[in-house]
């Protein structure tokens, strides 16, 4: 796995758990700095500062073009990746969207539902066909 691929399996994990606790995910970064001896990426830290600058617009994103899903009955493990996947479409230059994309669906391959990836797929499939329009 590439160094951005650990990335941003580490930010899953953190805002992942920053959403079950009912906690900011900088305090569990913080947490995570002090207690363990895990080394955090600077990219990791880029995708949690990003995901919760922008977390506003990117849920509207999604709840606006997921079919038939609203957020709160996607799994919470699917919306952590969507959002990150969705920051990484639309807000991060450094990343080319197809990157993005396939990323996020290989998150999805490993942690989740069988149906999870295509989901996943679709959904930053569209975004990606309308980013010029949502961004303009």
């Amino acid at each position: 796995m590439s160094a951005r691929g650990k990335a941003r399996n580490r930010a899953l994990d953190i805002l992942f758990e920053a959403e079950q606790r009912s906690l900011s995910a900088f305090d569990v970064l913080r947490a995570r700095r002090e207690k363990t001896d895990q080394v955090i990426n600077p990219y990791t830290v880029d995708i949690i500062e990003g995901v919760v600058s922008q977390q506003t617009a990117i849920d509207e994103y999604l709840e606006t073009y997921s079919q038939g899903w609203s957020l709160e009955r996607m799994p919470s493990v699917d919306l952590i990746i969507l959002r990150i996947g969705t920051w990484e479409l639309l807000f991060n230059d450094d990343v080319p969207d197809g990157v993005a994309v396939s990323e996020a669906v290989a998150l999805a391959k490993t942690l989740s539902t069988d149906e999870s990836p295509s989901f996943i797929n679709g959904l930053l499939g569209r975004l990606q066909q309308l980013k010029p329009s949502l961004l303009a």
